[in-house]
């Protein structure tokens, strides 16, 4: 089947003057993309130009079919209903107008018959099946506007999908359903995502970085393993590079060794006039030619050396992921860390959200807790570290304790991050506190910029690197949805540091690679 979208030769700039695309051309046709790369690249933007939400400064976007969108944010008009969401009210008014008798020529021509029927399907494949149609929009909690949206879409039937971070703050009840939706569509589809269990329902990965845009064929893990080639592929040429400049340099210096050895032996010649001067005055200035091309040789095999080092390095830098050398939180596998007795908890106006919860952690446990949205797992944490007091039972802290949330509101971000460690450490010396950041790759300038211009994954970095970087880390950790809004990159770069933390872990995440890559040891669910 031709192509559904076809970005032709796309040229774009944000209004900074920074540039995006550079004469990029991509097709979408029938099969599911995965549009995947770091923060910042432009894959929201490529999104907005396919739709011809902007225009591209050059090159062209060809449309052809119905496209039908998922927002990553659903702002409802005031008094909008389900059925309005949806894009159904005029459809079910025409039905009502022709059960009460009152409906015009128009209705009965345009009439869907089977309306009603395809809503209850779409519904139901939603997991929405008992939700009243006239109810307000408002009514719904941010998962469920998602899922109606996507009601809305299969409903429709349009010819291409687009959804932008569709499992975004939904339950891991409502992630499967997204990617049982997703793995079931037969026409096309143009997914951005950070999921990665989405991202294995597609026929392709689309990586989009500073140098454009380069496909893989097949899904995620098809996608990763040959990623992992590649960087095994590049940290072999990297070694290899290094070893041949290493040996040009003995090469070029044992050559100037030969060449100081055998001047000498000239002067020491003429010196003695054991020969006449005009042969030792012959020979220096045959050898001074000579040197004269060896150097210019030299310099050209050292600069194609360097070049092809610097490449090496700049390949494996980009596929690296972060590894960590953390100081140890010392914590022994047999010390209590944190205890719940009988623990309750209720809003102000008296529901009861936590109910006799009782769970201890002893030593460096790796727990998550899990639940569908609303059932008190962002609470449960609060009360762990100390941000809420419980409404009877009691918590028990053992050790000291970090909280971090996906904003890393520990962090000022009218501050620097350098300004940000030293005032959580003051006790640390400047050295040490840039020695710090330098492991978590925040090195010289890096550290001076403010928290409040870093993007998402730098952010939870630099909170990562101010909490566990410090003379003494704390021997508890607690993560509340790390991994939202981050970046593929920035997801593997947290996860690598949390892998070497040896103290004790807290954590609410829905997503489930997540808690395996970091060891995730016993869930609590709520």
């Amino acid at each position: 089947m031709s192509a559904f979208l076809l970005a032709e030769n796309l040229g774009y700039q944000t209004p900074d003057g920074r540039s995006l695309f550079t004469d990029l051309t991509l097709s979408f046709g029938a099969e599911r993309t995965g549009l995947i790369g770091r923060n910042g690249v432009g894959k929201t933007t490529l999104l907005k130009l396919l739709l011809g939400e902007i225009q591209p400064q050059s090159g062209h976007v060809h449309r052809q079919g119905r496209i039908g969108v998922l927002s990553q944010e659903v702002r409802p008009s005031p008094g909008a209903t389900v059925a309005d969401q949806m894009g159904i009210a005029d459809g079910l008014a025409r039905l009502d107008r022709i059960a009460d008798g009152q409906a015009s020529e128009d209705d009965l021509a345009q009439a869907d018959w089977a309306l009603e029927t395809r809503i209850a399907e779409a519904l139901a494949a939603t997991g929405l099946n008992d939700l009243d149609l006239r109810q307000p929009l408002s009514a719904l909690s941010g998962g469920e506007v998602t899922r109606l949206s996507l009601a809305g879409l299969l409903l429709d039937a349009p010819d291409t999908l687009v959804l932008d971070e569709p499992t975004n703050n939904l339950d891991a009840g409502a992630r499967d359903l997204v990617t049982r939706i997703l793995g079931d569509w037969r026409g096309g589809a143009i997914v951005i995502s950070h999921d990665r269990a989405l991202l294995r329902c597609m026929d392709r990965i689309v990586e989009l970085s500073s140098l454009g845009a380069r496909i893989y064929g097949g899904n995620w893990d098809v996608y990763k393993a040959q990623r992992d080639h590649e960087r095994e592929t590049a940290e072999r040429e990297l070694a290899s590079a290094e070893r041949a400049t290493k040996q040009l340099e003995r090469s070029l210096q044992q050559a100037r060794e030969r060449k100081q050895k055998r001047d000498a032996s000239g002067k020491r010649g003429r010196a003695s006039r054991s020969h006449g001067k005009s042969l030792y005055d012959g020979r220096k200035e045959r050898s001074e030619s000579s040197h004269g091309r060896q150097h210019v040789v030299s310099d050209r095999l050292r600069q194609q050396a360097d070049e092809n080092l610097a490449e090496k390095r700049r390949a494996v830098e980009r596929l690296r992921h972060l590894r960590l050398a953390l100081p140890s939180a010392d914590l022994s596998a047999g010390k209590m860390v944190l205890g719940f007795d009988h623990l309750h908890w209720q809003t102000p106006g008296g529901k009861a959200v936590l109910s006799d919860l009782s769970f201890t952690i002893v030593g460096p446990e790796r727990i998550a807790v899990t639940g569908p949205n609303g059932v008190g797992k962002t609470t449960l944490i609060k009360l762990a570290g100390g941000e809420l007091a419980p409404s009877a039972g009691t918590v028990r802290r053992f050790v000291g304790a970090a909280m971090l949330d996906q904003k890393a509101a520990l962090l000022h971000p009218d501050e620097t991050i350098v300004e940000n460690f030293a005032r959580l450490h003051p006790a640390a010396g400047k050295n040490a506190g840039r020695a710090v950041l330098a492991r978590f790759l925040f090195r010289a300038e890096a550290a001076e910029v403010p928290v409040g211009q870093l993007s998402g994954g730098e952010t939870l970095r630099a909170a990562l690197a101010c909490t566990l970087g410090g003379p003494a880390p704390p021997q508890l950790l607690i993560l509340d949805e790390p991994t939202n809004h981050l970046d593929l990159e920035s997801i593997a770069a947290i996860e690598a540091a949390l892998v070497d933390y040896d103290g004790a872990l807290l954590v609410v995440s829905h997503d489930r690679d997540f808690l395996d890559a970091i060891g995730i040891e016993r869930v609590i669910e709520l």
